[in-house]
């Protein structure tokens, strides 16, 4: 068979993330011939979690999967979801019992089958996570390209860059491309792997960049400089599509990486 094409979107920060894709993904898809899109949703609802009318905006636009991270619980929704909604996944290395899974099998229209994982780090994260390399080296036991599936992606929800680094260097030559979110800010350090697998540090935001992290600068500028209850709000202006694209071999090994930034204030990469 031949290769495929795979869009991963970068965290997507309210309704500037949300009509970014809208507005953007459709064209961009049908111009690359993209056969599968992973979106992290987990700052989709007015910047805190996920429901299922923000996750079906992003369904209709052209997105396969659904990630999470650390904003997983914010919304009521988000349980039933997690039991009811396939294509949305939490992160892989919550502790046991938790619901919903951290990665699963999607198949394409010719028959081939894309696992997605989504993984959590650990460092300055939130307590209470398993560990994600040893949640990594459990799967890869039995699930790798060309074992179990024909290819892999990898979100790593991460804060920290050593961390995405060394859990890459862990995926490389069994997972497909590993690409990083939660920072919201796209790294310039795209490339394919020794044994094949495309990385990126950060795949960056979908939301407005003239903004901290998505967010308006008063109240988060006010967090920095006093204490209280101060409540982050999505900043308002033109979204940014940002996102990592690949292209694999028949095999599912990476032959080509490259950023997205389509639209709004940023430099355009497409």
């Amino acid at each position: 068979m031949s290769g495929m094409t795979i869009l991963f979107l970068g965290d997507v920060v309210g309704k500037p993330g949300r009509k970014a894709i809208a507005e953007h993904l459709p064209a961009f898809r049908e111009k690359e011939k993209i056969d599968f899109v992973i979106c992290n949703a987990e700052n989709a609802a007015a910047g805190f979690g996920i429901t299922p009318g923000t996750a079906k905006e992003l369904y209709d636009a052209g997105v396969d999967v659904i990630t999470l991270g650390n904003h997983t619980w914010d919304q009521a929704e988000t349980e039933n979801m997690l039991n009811e909604d396939w294509k949305v996944l939490r992160p892989l290395n919550y502790p046991p019992n938790t619901l919903g899974k951290g990665w699963r099998l999607y198949p394409l229209p010719d028959g081939r089958q894309i696992a997605v994982v989504n993984l959590m780090g650990r460092l300055f994260m939130e307590p209470g996570l398993d560990c994600p390399f040893q949640a990594s080296r459990t799967l890869m036991r039995d699930l790798r390209i060309g074992e179990g599936c024909d290819a892999l992606v990898v979100d790593v929800h991460a804060e920290a860059a050593s961390e995405k680094a060394c859990l890459a260097n862990l995926w490389d030559g069994k997972a497909s491309l590993v690409t990083g979110s939660h920072t919201h800010v796209p790294t310039a350090d795209e490339r394919i792997l020794d044994g094949g697998t495309g990385y990126h540090t950060d795949a960056g935001m979908c939301g407005h960049y003239n903004s901290s992290l998505g967010m308006a600068y008063a109240p988060a500028t006010a967090r920095f400089e006093k204490k209280g209850k101060i409540r982050l709000e999505v900043a308002e202006g033109v979204g940014t599509m940002c996102g990592t694209l690949a292209k694999l071999d028949a095999d599912g090994k990476c032959t080509h990486i490259r950023a997205i930034r389509i639209g709004g204030v940023i430099t355009q990469a497409a």
